[in-house]
């Protein structure tokens, strides 16, 4: 019997220093998640932007994965110096705007372009509701405006569905925060890039041409883009 108890005793040290092991293997990760926002990922880029160049007429992309990815699809597109893109695949407004002005306010540029809020209506960080996804849209905004930093505001491209949320309709959120971006932008003087005009299909969603999934766009759905982005700029930096 004495000999039963102490192996217990073993058995129960080792499966609690494997446990241990276990939390003490995962503590980085949790530490991780400390960076919600994930402010690293343009730390080092932004330290190494030649602050001996003129700021005039510099763009900041700020967005997700739609403007992440537009390197990708479209690099040519960012060749242009005065390009920055600030795109993290899968954020939310909220992430957005805690970065906001480390990758945004400090690059002093004279534009910055927001497409923001449709990984809110797929619930990315969690449920949300649409007057929290357009106070942080329009805070990020106020924020521009009082750093001397003009604002063009996108609307949210069309999605029908979520590949992995098959539950969620985010068609009709996506039409409804359009139109409270759009009369954001009327009252305060911000250009309003409409690209959901240009690209929605008969059924509220992305063109199957512009898109591989039915979120993001392709080469030929940022051809659409680029240029309505381009006309955008032009008209915001000859703007008083």
């Amino acid at each position: 019997m004495k000999n039963s108890g102490l192996i217990i005793i073993i058995i129960a040290i080792i499966c609690i220093s494997i446990l241990i092991f276990v939390l003490l293997k995962k503590k980085p990760a949790k530490f991780n998640h400390l960076d919600w926002a994930n402010l690293k990922k343009y730390q080092t880029e932004n330290l190494n932007i030649d602050s001996s160049k003129s700021k005039v007429n510099r763009v900041v992309f700020m967005g997700n994965s739609i403007t992440e990815f537009w390197n990708t699809h479209q690099p040519y597109f960012f060749k242009n110096p005065l390009y920055i893109n600030r795109g993290i695949s899968g954020q939310t407004t909220p992430q957005m705007l805690l970065r906001f002005k480390q990758d945004v306010i400090d690059l002093e540029p004279e534009i910055v372009v927001i497409l923001a809020g449709v990984n809110d209506i797929a619930e990315n960080t969690g449920p949300t509701t649409q007057k929290m996804i357009e106070d942080n849209i329009f805070s990020m905004a106020q924020l521009a405006k009082t750093n001397g930093i003009k604002v063009i505001l996108c609307s949210v491209l069309p999605v029908f569905s979520f590949q992995s949320k098959k539950h969620l309709k985010p068609a009709n959120k996506v039409i409804a925060l359009n139109a409270a971006l759009k009369e954001y932008a009327l009252k305060n003087d911000i250009f309003y890039l409409d690209y959901y005009s240009s690209m929605v299909d008969a059924k509220n969603g992305l063109k199957e041409a512009y898109t591989y999934d039915g979120l993001h766009p392709n080469a030929e759905g940022y051809k659409i883009m680029a240029p309505l982005a381009e006309e955008a700029i032009k008209i915001t930096l000859n703007k008083n």
